[in-house]
């Protein structure tokens, strides 16, 4: 996939952000259904830096990682070339990552674009304690990703969409966890992350020699 987008005016813009440690099969599904059924013109998947929010809970992995495993999930979509931005803004601002300085940057970039900012329900609630919440409800449209039956949404206060989807469940620290003990988690990330997973030895993997 590319890392460039095509301009367009009046674009819909999705944007996915995450650690992405690692990438896995809800981050790919979420991908594919936000570009199905919301009609973007581009996806960007938007590599965190510092997620400050985690970061004080557990060592990271390092961003040159982070990143590979996204290029490798995002060369696997089932979405045509171009439409989905490996996007590394917030690794070259440096510093902690926060959502509020990327729509700015993505809305100068993208003069009269939407913005569609795409979240899960665990995250959605926790819009109130980002940094510059109200700049990220003026800058975005936010859409809340859920599985059928799946309730759930940001705080009070805040307009949202919802968009049912067929999510499987998976959280990266249970992958991390599986792969540092070996069990058989491969199946649950896309194959491209696996690999980049197991030639760098990531999770303690041990790597190829």
């Amino acid at each position: 996939m590319t890392e460039t987008a095509v301009h367009r005016s009046r674009d819909r813009i999705g944007v996915l952000g995450g650690t992405f440690d690692p990438p896995h099969g809800g981050h790919a599904a979420a991908a594919e259904a936000a570009v199905a059924k919301l009609g973007l013109s581009s996806l960007h998947l938007v590599v965190a830096n510092d997620p400050w929010q985690k970061t004080a809970d557990a060592p990271i992995t390092p961003v040159a990682d982070r990143l590979a495993m996204t290029r490798a999930m995002a060369e696997g979509l089932s979405i045509a070339t171009g439409q989905v931005v490996v996007d590394d803004r917030e690794v070259r601002r440096g510093g902690p990552s926060y959502m509020a300085d990327t729509l700015a940057d993505l809305g100068a970039e993208y003069p009269g674009a939407e913005l569609l900012l795409l979240l899960g329900t665990d995250a959605a609630a926790l819009l109130d304690t980002w940094v510059s919440p109200d700049e990220v409800r003026e800058r975005a449209t936010i859409v809340v990703m859920h599985r059928s039956g799946e309730s759930g949404g940001p705080p009070p206060g805040w307009a949202f969409r919802d968009l049912e989807a067929d999510l499987p469940e998976v959280s990266s620290s249970d992958l991390r966890i599986g792969y540092a003990a070996g069990a058989e988690v491969g199946d649950l990330v896309p194959p491209g992350v696996d690999a980049v997973i197991r030639e760098r030895g990531l999770y303690g993997t041990g790597g190829t020699t």
